[in-house]
């Protein structure tokens, strides 16, 4: 698991949290359940109001994945693909069934079984594309739907705020219930700010860097096999997969 995400946010509202007791505040001001469940609860249907209850549902998922989820380096599968690349040149393709059993990518597997069955090289880049089009496509939705929660926040955090302050205009005839009753306001605010940039937007660019990397994992992979279904040299196929990766990557590769 890459514990970015969870170390990240966790420690973001630790550091809120200790610069409000070092100003003099106490952390019980901040955790008012009112405003809390106006900003979190609501912002969470209104996302839920601007898609489908699909998206909702695979919002959940995507919650998992972007606390738990692990990418795997695109420049992990270099090695495989070669190795895949020398036994076909020296064996043919059929000579890979076995060796398909020894690779933990589900792609790459799935690309080199359809060209081990005589799959049309040209039909084969045609339905990898397609899947890694799809993908994509489930990813974005996904990183949007964090994103655009973070775009409600903040506004919703104003609302409550608002509303705080009417009650405020309701006690004017109370002078000693008013400082509390607007410090209480503007926690609506603080929470809408705070979860906007704490938590729903880092949630929504996680997902869009795991995306990421899953894409180009598959990117090689698709290039793989298609060096693979046409016998190209090996020296050939590692060149052309390492310069698909990140300038770190291609030296640690090389090495």
């Amino acid at each position: 698991m890459d514990a970015a995400t969870p170390i990240g946010i966790v420690l973001g509202f630790v550091v809120i949290v200790v610069a409000n007791i070092m100003e003099g505040g106490h952390p019980t001001s901040l955790l008012l359940l009112p405003p809390i469940l106006l900003v979190l609860a609501t912002t969470v249907l209104v996302t839920i109001a601007g898609g489908t209850m699909s998206d909702a549902k695979n919002a959940v998922g995507s919650l998992r994945r972007a606390f738990s989820g692990k990418v795997q380096p695109a420049g992990d599968l270099v090695p495989a693909v070669i190795t895949l690349a020398e036994k076909a040149r020296r064996e043919g393709l059929l000579a890979l069934e076995d060796s398909l059993r020894d690779i933990d990518d589900p792609f790459l597997v799935k690309g080199v079984t359809m060209a081990i069955d005589g799959t049309d090289p040209e039909e084969l880049r045609d339905i990898l594309e397609a899947e890694l089009m799809a993908k994509k496509s489930e990813d974005k939705h996904a990183a949007k739907f964090f994103t655009d929660a973070g775009g409600y926040a903040p506004t919703i955090g104003i609302i409550g705020t608002v509303m705080g302050l009417v009650h405020v205009l309701e006690n004017l005839s109370t002078p000693e219930k008013l400082g509390p009753l607007i410090a209480s306001s503007f926690v609506a605010t603080l929470w809408g700010v705070m979860s906007a940039n704490v938590l729903w937007l880092p949630l929504g660019n996680r997902l869009r860097r795991i995306g990421q990397l899953e894409a180009a994992r598959m990117e090689l992979a698709i290039e793989g096999v298609s060096a693979i279904q046409s016998g190209a040299n090996p020296r050939l196929v590692a060149e052309k997969l390492r310069s698909l990766l990140p300038a770190d990557q291609q030296v640690t590769e090389a090495a």
